[in-house]
């Protein structure tokens, strides 16, 4: 307990200087009610066995925390409440890149949210903070879903993940790859989507040449660096997908500084120098991004499925997608995916009604549609379970149809950003700043971001 305390006063600290800078979260209530960083293994805390999985007839309050800028667990709540009128929600909501630092300050407060967003889990569940959810695995029947929609959530004795006890949930199931606005990629002659990186880096010089933005992108500390996108899946391109996953499921010996992901941060630091970023990209944040994107200007972004249904808004039948191509022709596409996760805090006053929530948003009808028409994204839930159709025309169908071709060829991933507690805001997010800037180059990138993965591994 000692220690925990201490790593939380620490956390404190940083989170008071970070909420300093970027401004604390909102705080809303909903009538609602239907709607990592160390290798130690997790507290030995006992599976939680449900005792009224229902939320019950009685009044109940759902103390939750969301993610700023995705409206889908707000859509949720309010269809949940819709079906259970006796459930309200009382949620706030940060920035990711706040959540780092302000959710174990959270879960070790006196009243800890039911739901909550994660960013990251192993660090929480080792400190016994989160709820390990095996008994409503066993009660709900999630334990027989498809093994990918599960494991990601898992933490293994020795503190890895992929395996061992259910510390999350996903919301749903996003993918990632690249967006296009399909005038102007008419406008620089693409008529196909690149099969390979060389056939992409010939679309953004085209696209340059043409006095068009080629990628629009956000890099803002408060939203967090998003050149880790593409930086991403151009590892995935010259490399294989095992090695980055086994870094970010914290696996004895992985790294992230290897010869092919030099390659791949090389080719990010030429697009940087070659102009095919915004020049106040370190400065803008998610939502301008999106925003900019949709207003016509960048010819691609790199993003997930979760923003569909603004895009599809803000220039309808005007967006298209596509897998990241790998280097080679013929060579399989990668993207990462991943579940929007949620977590049940351990001292969670309704944890039987949050679990039973979970268990709602991948089962019924109403839920799975939201997640398609509203987040773009595969609900999962249950093998065989109805697919929503989604509207005509809308990219959606696009991202879903993509998602079997990953799966196949077994190319999925998940978020380098994901690797440790503070990876992101620690690691990757300064030196792509500093990439950006000049002030770091390809290999001292990958360099000081396996530094700070191995000090914080050593906390």
């Amino acid at each position: 307990m000692k220690k925990i305390l201490l790593k939380v006063f620490a956390l404190l600290i940083i989170a008071s200087m970070f909420l300093v800078a970027c401004g604390g979260g909102a705080t809303t209530e909903a009538p609602v009610a239907t709607e990592a960083s160390e290798t130690e293994a997790p507290a030995a805390t006992e599976a939680a066995t449900p005792t009224d999985i229902a939320c019950g007839p009685d009044p109940v309050v759902l103390k939750a925390s969301f993610e700023t800028g995705f409206d889908i667990p707000f859509k949720l709540a309010e269809e949940f409440t819709k079906q259970y009128p006796n459930v309200t929600w009382d949620i706030s909501q940060d920035q990711f890149a706040n959540l780092i630092t302000t959710t174990p300050l959270v879960l070790a407060s006196d009243n800890p949210p039911d739901l909550l967003r994660l960013p990251t889990m192993v660090s929480f569940a080792k400190d016994g903070l989160l709820m390990n959810l095996d008994g409503y695995a066993d009660e709900y029947g999630w334990n027989e879903w498809p093994v990918p929609q599960l494991n990601q959530n898992r933490i293994a004795e020795d503190g890895t993940r992929g395996s061992g006890a259910l510390y999350a949930m996903g919301l749903n199931y996003s993918l990632t790859g690249v967006f296009y606005n399909k005038e102007l990629a008419e406008q620089i002659g693409m008529t196909e989507a690149p099969k390979t990186v060389a056939e992409f880096e010939d679309l953004l010089a085209r696209a340059k040449d043409a006095g068009l933005l080629p990628i629009m992108q956000w890099g803002s500390a408060k939203s967090g660096m998003g050149l880790a996108f593409p930086l991403q899946h151009l590892m995935a391109a010259y490399g294989p997908v095992g090695p980055i996953n086994d870094w970010i499921f914290q696996k004895p010996g992985a790294t992230i500084d290897t010869p092919s992901n030099l390659i791949a941060a090389q080719h990010l630091e030429e697009w940087i120098k070659n102009g095919y970023f915004p020049a106040d990209i370190n400065a803008i944040e998610y939502t301008d991004a999106a925003a900019r994107f949709t207003q016509g200007e960048g010819v691609f972004t790199f993003n997930g499925d979760w923003q569909n249904a603004g895009y599809d808004a803000g220039m309808p039948g005007n967006v298209g997608f596509f897998l990241f191509p790998p280097a080679e022709a013929g060579g399989a596409p990668a993207a990462m995916s991943a579940p929007l996760t949620f977590g049940i805090a351990a001292n969670a006053k309704n944890a039987d009604c949050a679990a039973f929530f979970l268990n709602w948003v991948a089962t019924d009808d109403a839920a799975r549609t939201i997640n398609v028409n509203i987040g773009g994204s595969n609900p999962g839930g249950p093998l065989g379970a109805t697919m929503p159709s989604a509207a005509e025309g809308s990219v959606t169908n696009e991202t879903l149809a993509a998602g079997p071709v990953v799966g196949e060829a077994g190319n999925s991933m998940d978020f380098i950003a994901n690797a440790t507690s503070s990876i992101f805001a620690q690691g990757w997010t300064p030196e792509l700043q500093k990439l950006v800037g000049g002030q770091q180059d390809a290999a001292g990138l990958l360099q000081a971001v396996q530094s700070e993965y191995v000090r914080e591994l050593s906390q």
